[in-house]
């Protein structure tokens, strides 16, 4: 999700319209609601301090507004909680192994979820059974969206 979709999901969530959100940035009453625009469709990303703003006023941590750093536990871990609000990605456990698993009950997202990983899952075992070459499989995975298309 980038992160206009995000603010807009944040500001959707406390119910702010965006004149109001952009009032609270402190931008005019003229400008308000057009900036908050300008950032929720993509057209302008806002900078360092209004990010910092808009996670103090949705009450989230910049990391749930920012594209992810992945580089990090804390990136990883707002990666994961966006996956978890987009594709109903759950935590769980299976004898006593924490798994991450997709709610069945969202039917065509489960089942796009399923043949998207069960793929993942059957090229990672070729791998682990000497079937592919490691070189092979990174070809796979680093290639995956032009090999589906």
């Amino acid at each position: 999700m980038a992160i206009g979709e995000r603010i807009h999901h944040f500001r959707f969530l406390h119910g702010f319209t965006q004149k109001y959100l952009g009032q609270q940035l402190s931008f005019s009453d003229m400008q308000a609601d057009v900036r908050i625009a300008l950032y929720e469709k993509g057209a302008r990303s806002p900078k360092e301090k209004y990010l910092n703003a808009l996670a103090d006023i949705s009450e989230v941590s910049p990391h749930a507004l920012a594209i992810p750093d992945i580089d990090s536990y804390v990136g990883l871990m707002h990666t994961l909680f966006a996956l978890e609000g987009l594709y109903d990605l759950h935590i769980g456990e299976i004898d006593v192994e924490l798994c991450l698993r997709f709610d069945k009950t969202k039917g065509s997202t489960y089942l796009s979820m399923f043949d998207i990983f069960h793929e993942w899952q059957e090229q990672s075992a070729k791998l682990e059974s000497g079937e592919i070459t490691k070189e092979e499989y990174d070809h796979w995975r680093y290639n995956y969206l032009n090999v589906k298309n």
